[in-house]
């Protein structure tokens, strides 16, 4: 009976973390929005250790702030966070590209070719939701799409944890900017299934070249933001 509970209780944690982190994504609890573990409890209708347990779980991966006084708000990620993000997701990612084997195996098994197919059907949904401006579908099919490439091109469990983590941070920053753009659709990228084609073909070479005009339009953005920002500050005066 205690094991079962325990296993109870860890699926409700993951359960309630993952909605919560989806509704952040989703613009539904805005950044700087403060929220206590009671009024979530109620909310979902759980105890208040699961939900507690769960909002220290989105803490430690950077998505709340705790004040010990008035219970939890969503972080606010600056624009110099978010080119902070791009600029380490550059690196690890190149890096990746440089080192890893982009070819398929020399005996590829099953499970290769199904997942390759999976990322690129994901790809695919994502590049068309993408090109739609439709921001809940992409952000959905986006971080599937990069988290089953970070597993599939490195073996290293860790390296693809910190990318995923930075991609979901990426997103939340970016959400409540794009939905207050009029043609967001200029910022969203939709190369992925010319990136999975690069993978399949074994061409590192043109994976990483996609990768870096991914990144620089990234960066691209960042910039348009910073000028946004200032122009705002000054007008203010």
């Amino acid at each position: 009976m205690p094991a079962s509970g325990a296993v109870t209780r860890n699926t409700l944690r993951q359960q309630i973390a993952d909605a919560l982190r989806d509704e952040v994504l989703a613009g539904r609890l805005a950044p700087g929005e403060e929220f206590t573990v009671k009024q979530i409890a109620e909310q979902y209708g759980v105890s208040a250790t699961p939900v507690r347990e769960a909002l220290v779980d989105l803490c430690a991966q950077g998505l709340l702030d705790s004040d010990q006084h008035r219970g939890f708000r969503v972080h606010q990620f600056s624009v110099a966070d978010y080119r902070g993000m791009v600029e380490a997701r550059m690196l690890v990612v190149d890096g990746i590209f440089r080192r890893a084997p982009t070819a398929p195996p020399a005996e590829p098994d099953l499970s290769y070719g199904v997942t390759l197919v999976s990322i690129r059907r994901r790809g695919e949904a994502a590049a068309r939701a993408a090109r739609a401006g439709e921001l809940e579908v992409l952000i959905g099919y986006d971080i599937r799409y990069w988290r089953e490439l970070g597993r599939l091109i490195s073996a290293n469990d860790h390296i693809a944890g910190f990318l995923h983590r930075l991609r979901v941070q990426a997103w939340v920053f970016s959400v409540p900017r794009l939905r207050a753009d009029r043609d967001c659709t200029r910022w969203l990228w939709s190369g992925h299934v010319e990136l999975v084609d690069a993978i399949t073909r074994g061409d590192a070479e043109c994976a990483i070249e996609v990768v870096r005009e991914y990144n620089a339009g990234s960066l691209e953005w960042a910039d348009f933001l910073e000028r946004t920002e200032r122009t705002e500050r000054t007008e203010r005066r």
